[in-house]
């Protein structure tokens, strides 16, 4: 039987979508660009940030680029969510989050030709990059991508392979 948890995904994946606006909101309402709140001294501040760029400022300005790569990268993660996420749970969870934070970020990308960031860390003396929960949601969909194609060996060839040698 194939299980492929389309309405427990789609609400994971609009709920990180609506935090993810909803913070980006309070941030661009409630703070100065460049302001920040210490909330756990300089280790974690809420600092208003905006990026026309990628992950650590790359292509800066580079709207047309960023829409065309969204699009692309959506419709491709949706495809591999039909063919290759069946009865796969982490592969399922890894592609939800993936496709809430390009969304997230798109939505900014859109409506402001720039992307809200605000979560800023002092990890071990490093300045991290500025981010947001879209990043965060890509960042995690990743890792757990990874971590299925790495770690757990149950990608959707062998899972298919499985099933026909029983």
């Amino acid at each position: 039987m194939k299980k492929f948890r389309i309405a427990p995904m789609f609400i994971i994946g609009a709920v990180i979508l609506i935090i993810d606006q909803i913070t980006k909101y309070l941030v661009v309402e409630n703070m100065e660009i460049g302001e920040s709140i210490p909330l756990l001294g300089e280790f974690l501040q809420l600092t208003s940030h905006r990026n026309s760029g990628a992950a650590w400022g790359m292509f800066q300005g580079q709207m047309i680029f960023f829409y065309i790569v969204t699009i692309v990268v959506v419709a491709l993660l949706l495809y591999i969510y039909k063919k290759e996420a069946e009865n796969n749970f982490l592969m399922q969870l890894s592609i939800t989050l993936l496709l809430a934070g390009a969304i997230g970020n798109f939505i900014d990308r859109i409506l402001f030709q720039e992307v809200v960031d605000f979560v800023d860390t002092l990890i071990f003396g490093y300045d991290f990059p500025i981010f947001n929960i879209a990043d965060s949601a890509l960042t995690i969909g990743v890792i757990l991508m990874l971590i299925e194609f790495f770690f757990t060996g149950r990608s959707g060839d062998n899972e298919r392979n499985n099933s026909r040698q029983k």
